[in-house]
C-alpha cells in the first residue's frame, strides 16, 4: 500500500491508475478507522480496481467549538486496518498540504435540506465537508466514491453537489455497520466511559422501537417521533439535540410515512455527540 501525502503524489499515482485503464474507487475518512469505515473500503475493493482511501482531519468542517484538537488521530493503526482489507494508496496530507496559505475557494451547497438536522446543528459544517470531498474527487480521478448511511444527510449533500458541478463520480452509500450491542460504529465512540457507552445503547433501541411500530402499521410521523424522543429521554446520560423523520432522499417535510423515509437522530451521552439514522418505508 502506497502512502501519499501530497497532492503531487496522489496525482502522480492516480493518473497512472487511470492510464491503465483502471477503475478508482475513493473513500474519504477522518481515521479513526473502525469497522463500518472497513466496510466502506470493502465495497469499494468489490467494485474498483484501485482504491484510495484518504485520513485526513479536515478542519473546515469543524465548528469553533468542536472537537477538532480531540479527535482521534491513530494513522499507523489505519495503516495496518486499510493494508488488511487491500486497499491500494492512503492519502494523508497536512492541512497546509490542502489548504495552503492564501486558499480562499469552497462549495456551498444552497439547499433547504442543507439547513436540517446536522446542517441545522453545524453551521459551516457541510461547507467543508463539500469543499474537502471535492478536491479529493479531483484529486483521486475516481470514478465511484464510497460513504457510510450513517451520514446519510453528508450523502445526499455529496450527490447534490456532484450533480450540479457536473463531477463524473458516482456516489455510494453504504449501509450502517452496527456493534452486536446495536450501536453505530463511530470514531466518537472512543471518548465514551463504560457508562456512557452502556447509554448510548438507547439511540439504536429508540430507532428499533420506532421501526417495530412502523411494521406493526403505524405511519403518523409525529407519532413515531414521539416513540424516539419518549425512549431516550427514559436514559438519565442522553440529551436530545433532534429527532427528524424527513422523505428520502429530498428531506422534505412528511406527515405519514408512504415512502422511503429517514428517521433520523443526534444525541448527546455526556459530552459526546452520536448520531443515528434508519430508512423505513
Amino acid at each position: 500500500m502506497e502512502i501519499l501525502r501530497t497532492a503531487a503524489e496522489i496525482t502522480r499515482f492516480a493518473k497512472a491508475a487511470q492510464q491503465a485503464g483502471k477503475v478508482i474507487g475513493l473513500v474519504p475518512t477522518m481515521g479513526a478507522l473502525h469497522e463500518g469505515h472497513l466496510t466502506l473500503m470493502r465495497a469499494a475493493k468489490a467494485k474498483c480496481d484501485v482504491v484510495i482511501a484518504s485520513v485526513f482531519v479536515n478542519p473546515v468542517q469543524f465548528g469553533p467549538n468542536e472537537d477538532y484538537d480531540a479527535y482521534p488521530r491513530r494513522f499507523e493503526e489505519d495503516c495496518r486496518s486499510l493494508e488488511s482489507v487491500g486497499v491500494d494508496a492512503v492519502f494523508h496530507p497536512e492541512p497546509k498540504e490542502m489548504y495552503p496559505e492564501g486558499y480562499g475557494t469552497y462549495i456551498n451547497v444552497e439547499s433547504d435540506f442543507t439547513r436540517k438536522l446536522c446542517g441545522g446543528q453545524r453551521p459551516g459544517h457541510f461547507r467543508g465537508v463539500a469543499t474537502v470531498v471535492t478536491k479529493l474527487m479531483n484529486l483521486s480521478r475516481a470514478q465511484e466514491a464510497f460513504f457510510g448511511q450513517k451520514d446519510a444527510q453528508q450523502v445526499l449533500v455529496i450527490r447534490r453537489f456532484v450533480k450540479d458541478l457536473n463531477l463524473q463520480v458516482n456516489v455510494n452509500m453504504v449501509p450502517i455497520v452496527r456493534e452486536e450491542s446495536g450501536l453505530a460504529r463511530s470514531s466518537r465512540n472512543a471518548y465514551l466511559s463504560e457508562p456512557e457507552r452502556a447509554a448510548a445503547l438507547v439511540l439504536s433501541r429508540s430507532l428499533r422501537k420506532a421501526e417495530n411500530a412502523w411494521k406493526a402499521g403505524e405511519t403518523d410521523a409525529e407519532s413515531l417521533k414521539k416513540l424516539v424522543r419518549e425512549e431516550i429521554q427514559s436514559e438519565p446520560l442522553a440529551e436530545i439535540d433532534y429527532v427528524e423523520l424527513y422523505s428520502f432522499d429530498e428531506l422534505k417535510e412528511i406527515q405519514e410515512v408512504r415512502g422511503e423515509s429517514l428517521l433520523a437522530l443526534a444525541v448527546r451521552i455526556g459530552k459526546t455527540r452520536l448520531i443515528d439514522n434508519i430508512i423505513i418505508g
